[in-house]
């Protein structure tokens, strides 16, 4: 997700890399919630579409964001981390995450392109 979000913001600051490094392995590696590719793309959507104000609308940011869920859950199965794992990605299954962010980084472009 890193190379997309700079390849659509440019130059990323480290603040948000730290920001992010939470979300893998579905928060802290409890592989309990949502899959760190997943809320990756949502925090991509986000800095793209996301408001700075409380007034200012948000429905697109929001539409996209549930767009990105809804497409990834179909292409992979499940957003929850630990479902991903059963069906066989992770460090122990037999397909490395990087594949699974590969088709979600796939997913986040072709939900992009709907704007």
């Amino acid at each position: 997700m890193l190379a997309v979000g700079e390849h659509l913001l440019g130059q990323v600051d480290d603040r948000f890399l730290r920001i992010a490094t939470g979300l893998g392995g579905g928060v802290g590696r409890t592989y309990q919630e949502l899959c760190g590719a997943l809320s990756g793309g949502v925090l991509l959507i986000g800095a793209l579409y996301g408001r700075i104000k409380p007034d200012e609308d948000n429905s697109l940011c929001m539409e996209l964001a549930a767009l990105y869920r809804e497409r990834f859950a179909q292409e992979l199965g499940s957003t929850n981390c630990g479902i991903l794992r059963e069906s066989g990605y992770g460090s122990e299954g037999s397909t490395p995450c990087s594949v699974l962010v590969e088709r979600a980084v796939h997913v986040l472009l072709d939900t992009l392109t709907e704007v």
